[in-house]
């Protein structure tokens, strides 16, 4: 059967395989902080039009994201590195 048949039936990967599993690991990964982006930092309900605005925001959203963490991790609180919340 052809992969173009229906790719989410018959992927490139077998389901059955490690590969798979740490493809799959990864992709739960990214919808952590999707999910972050859409409910803490506001872009579940914007007002943007534009897809140049809204990738520069969404980019501005992981650079403060990531400057948090690594703000963490110079402070020494590497295990608050992944919360929005000031941790006294």
């Amino acid at each position: 059967m052809p992969l173009s048949e229906d790719r989410r039936i018959f992927t490139p990967i077998d389901r059955a395989s490690y590969k798979w599993k740490r493809e799959y690991n990864k992709r739960t990964a990214v919808e952590r902080v999707n999910s972050r982006i859409d409910q803490v930092l506001g872009f579940e309900n914007h007002t943007i039009r534009g897809i140049k605005k809204m990738t520069v925001r969404c980019g501005l959203a992981l650079c403060v994201m990531l400057a948090m963490a690594l703000g963490r991790i110079k402070e020494k609180q590497a295990q608050n590195m992944r919360s929005l919340v000031c941790a006294v």
